[in-house]
């Protein structure tokens, strides 16, 4: 079945309700925190394949999104890069969609409005984009969380699961256009961005994954244990985040004033302070500068 520039399985499920998980690559998904994300859900509950992009060329720059190799049975094959569907019942509650999405680089109005007319097709109750970003947050605190809803009980949800309200202004992703146009279509929006400490990068960040589920356990009333499979990996990056800021605290001293800067600005955003506190430009050059320092190391 054809919708929009999406080709989707036949026969096409009847989902109950279902709520669409999405991450989008690689605008917000730092450490990867989306993808794993994901994937650890798509193994949980068994999902399957629905559609894919019928031609990925017409939004995808080949030479920005590389095509891979590898072998099957011996012989080898091309995989391109797509934007993926994928869905899993639940027993209880409302089934679940995955989507894997890949920042277009052309037609995007024609991407989004086929991911649009998916959602209608699927009569999909909510939306919710998943993702992380580096932040000037320090390592010694919770992850933080910010997000956004369309609606008042939505909001409700996320000050219960201790999200902080995004009051991000600034360059976007033209999928933001999913968020703004799905609410006047009927159906609920959500985001949900875990901050990652941008002195401290990581390729696979388990410590964001699991603090990301802690809070769609929360809002989704998952089994408390998904958010605890990979915490023993999230603890081991904890320690390495410990090590590595104490090796810097003795290379460079200054450090401890930016890690007491840092964990005051933090306090200041979760308590919501009217008057937060901010950091000196020569402080984020500092941060920047450590960052790629460790990345090069």
């Amino acid at each position: 079945m054809r919708l929009g520039a999406f080709g989707l399985n036949q026969p096409v499920p009847k989902l109950r309700e279902p709520h669409a998980l999405a991450i989008l690559q690689p605008w917000v998904d730092v450490g990867n925190v989306g993808t794993l994300l994901l994937s650890h859900l798509e193994s949980y509950f068994g999902a399957r394949e629905l559609g894919k992009l019928v031609r990925p060329g017409n939004f995808f720059d080949f030479t920005r999104y590389r095509p891979t190799v590898y072998f099957k049975e011996g012989r080898r094959e091309v995989r391109i890069p797509n934007s993926t569907i994928r869905y899993a019942r639940r027993p209880d509650g409302n089934d679940l969609l995955f989507l894997h999405l890949l920042e277009p680089h052309m037609l995007a109005e024609v991407y989004i409005d086929s991911i649009l007319r998916v959602l209608k097709r699927l009569r999909v109750k909510t939306y919710c984009l998943l993702g992380s970003m580096y932040d000037a947050v320090p390592y010694t605190r919770p992850l933080l969380v910010t997000g956004a809803a369309s609606n008042l009980e939505l909001n409700s949800k996320l000050e219960i699961a201790k999200v902080i309200p995004s009051d991000y202004v600034g360059p976007t992703t033209i999928a933001f256009l999913i968020s703004q146009e799905a609410p006047q279509m009927g159906i609920e929006t959500l985001s949900l961005i875990v901050h990652l400490s941008q002195y401290l990068m990581l390729e696979d960040d388990y410590r964001g994954e699991t603090r990301l589920m802690d809070v769609l356990c929360s809002l989704y009333s998952l089994p408390p244990a998904l958010a605890q499979e990979n915490a023993n990996k999230a603890r081991e990056q904890a320690d390495w985040y410990r090590q590595v800021a104490e090796s810097a605290i003795e290379q460079e001293p200054r450090f401890k004033v930016i890690l007491e800067q840092l964990e005051a600005n933090y306090d200041a955003r979760v308590e919501q302070r009217k008057q937060e506190t901010r950091l000196s430009p020569e402080v984020e050059r500092f941060l920047q500068d450590l960052g790629k320092r460790f990345d090069q190391n």
